[in-house]
């Protein structure tokens, strides 16, 4: 009888919860050139891998280089980084990192062909050599994604994106609506240009592989300022590209999967205020998806990344402010994206001139249940007098059960 008990208590006994755990570290001391646009992988063998961009500027920079560097499981510093891709004479940007069903590493990024985002070139290496402590990866293959849009492109611009915007041209000032409506008639123009169509697509966030082993590659417009899908079901032999998603300004996708199979899309709003992050779903794979709406996660037009836990949370990293990067939080989901709460901020600095920038924000869970978080790095003010001047990439390493709890680290 006694026996029994004690088994009983034993079998009611609540689950042990870890202790809360957390630690950052600047991958390298911040620095006048400029780095931006991170995304970091776990290895198989459970190392880091992160790459970002780096050069004197943006797309009107033409030494700009996709970079890398690495984290050894165990280890508690990143190896000096390297390049990892880019054209020589061209800006390189907007890099991320995936890996298929077959253990391939992918990178993928933008060459930016004129130094504007319009000409941006999509581009992909992919590497079965990537275990080594330092250095690149050796790279079997390097292909251009060549884009094509169907005449449902033009087709869903007319129907879609004046509809979305209406709403906005109606309230403004006689002056923005001037604006407003040239931007809608050059836009139209351009979606009915073939070029157009099949230039300008950039990456930000991570592919999406799905259980059947489809691809899915998100990727955003700066010249319409809305995203399409880019899949392939034959590791990437060949690419389909989905209707353009289309909402007021819904930019930069990433992509959660629901254990019922359902996809959503989480976007930066590019758009008019109030700015959200944004939101659309697809119940076949990512073949068509829904009407763009909003969330009521705000968002200062940057951007942001979903990530699904072992646990069934869903973690939602993105700038909570309505203007500037001073702030970056991790929102919870416990229903797989219907509601959110706030949890933990990675960053919070007070609104003011010297605030830094945070922003960016490239996530996973690693095998061990770690959470891993890089993301674009300006200190403020006052952090430049003691880690230095510039700009760098940070990467933060916690647990679950530290997000759950309340405050900043």
């Amino acid at each position: 009888m006694l026996a029994t008990l004690l088994i009983g208590m034993i079998t009611m006994a609540p689950p042990k919860i870890a202790t809360p755990s957390y630690t950052s570290k600047l991958v390298f001391a911040p620095m006048e050139k400029h780095n931006h646009g991170s995304c970091l992988v776990e290895t198989p063998k459970g190392n880091l891998l992160l790459c970002w961009y780096r050069g004197s500027g943006e797309r009107t920079a033409d030494d700009v280089m996709v970079y890398g560097a690495r984290l050894k499981k165990g280890a508690n510093q990143w190896t000096e980084p390297f390049v990892m891709a880019g054209v020589a004479g061209f800006p390189n940007t907007n890099p991320c990192l995936f890996f298929d069903d077959t253990k391939r590493l992918w990178l993928c990024w933008s060459t930016i062909l004129d130094n504007h985002w319009e000409s941006a070139l999509s581009r992909y290496k992919i590497s079965t050599k990537y275990e080594q402590d330092d250095g690149s990866p050796v790279w079997q293959s390097e292909e251009i994604l060549h884009l094509k849009p169907g005449a449902e492109f033009h087709e869903t611009y007319k129907a879609e994106f004046e509809k979305v915007w209406r709403p906005y041209i109606e309230s403004a000032t006689p002056k923005e609506k001037v604006a407003l409506s040239e931007q809608l008639e050059r836009k139209n123009k351009q979606a009915q240009d073939k070029l157009s169509q099949r230039l300008g697509w950039m990456f930000r966030a991570h592919p999406t592989l799905l259980p059947n082993g489809r691809i899915i590659l998100p990727l955003y417009s700066d010249a319409f300022d809305f995203s399409l899908m880019a899949y392939s079901d034959n590791r990437g032999e060949s690419w389909q590209v989905t209707r353009p998603l289309i909402g007021a300004g819904n930019v930069q996708p990433s992509i959660a999967r629901r254990k019922d199979g359902t996809l959503l899309a989480y976007f930066r709003d590019n758009g008019a205020a109030p700015q959200r992050v944004q939101t659309a779903t697809s119940n076949d794979n990512g073949t068509t998806w829904s009407a763009v709406t909003d969330t009521d996660r705000v968002d200062s037009g940057s951007g942001v990344e979903v990530c699904v836990l072992q646990s069934g949370r869903w973690l939602l990293v993105h700038n909570d402010v309505e203007k500037g990067r001073h702030r970056l939080a991790l929102s919870v989901s416990e229903d797989e994206g219907v509601t959110w709460r706030t949890g933990r901020y990675l960053e919070n600095d007070p609104l003011s001139p010297d605030a830094g920038s945070y922003s960016y924000p490239s996530i996973i869970q690693a095998k061990n249940g770690t959470i891993h978080v890089s993301y674009t790095y300006r200190p403020s003010k006052q952090t430049a007098e003691t880690v230095g001047k510039g700009s760098s990439i940070k990467h933060a390493a916690f647990n679950e059960s530290w997000v759950l709890q309340e405050g900043t680290p």
